[in-house]
């Protein structure tokens, strides 16, 4: 199983964009699902999780009310809606496959995607 994200860019601050996240294999609508992020120098940090089924979400309270995290089992495909977009949301976005564990922990996913570069001028 591999995850690919996607959709990443260049957007002014008020600006919303929509990251995908792509994987392969048979098994994806078995797993919960995330989001993480990465801006230079500072550590990975928990953005949005999914259940295996889109039925129950979490957020961190920084994106709470601006993001929205989706699936689609049919087209094994997991999103994230970025609306009203701030300079401090740039960073590199990931997508990751839950093993286990705290949720908003990255020791609790044991699939990465390769990230997605997300730039939020002011």
């Amino acid at each position: 199983v591999q995850l690919q994200a996607s959709g990443g860019g260049t957007v002014q601050a008020g600006g919303s964009l929509r990251l995908s996240c792509a994987a392969s294999g048979r098994t994806f609508s078995s797993y919960a699902l995330g989001w993480f992020r990465q801006a230079p120098g500072k550590e990975r940090e928990f953005v949005a999780t999914i259940n295996w089924s889109g039925s129950s979400t979490d957020y961190a309270d920084s994106v709470q009310g601006r993001f929205t995290i989706s699936r689609d089992n049919s087209k094994n495909t997991m999103y994230l809606q970025m609306n009203g977009l701030k300079p401090e949301d740039t960073a590199v976005y990931y997508c990751a496959r839950r093993s286990g564990g705290s949720y908003d922990y990255p020791g609790g996913y044991d699939l990465w995607g390769q990230g997605t570069q997300v730039t939020v001028s002011s």
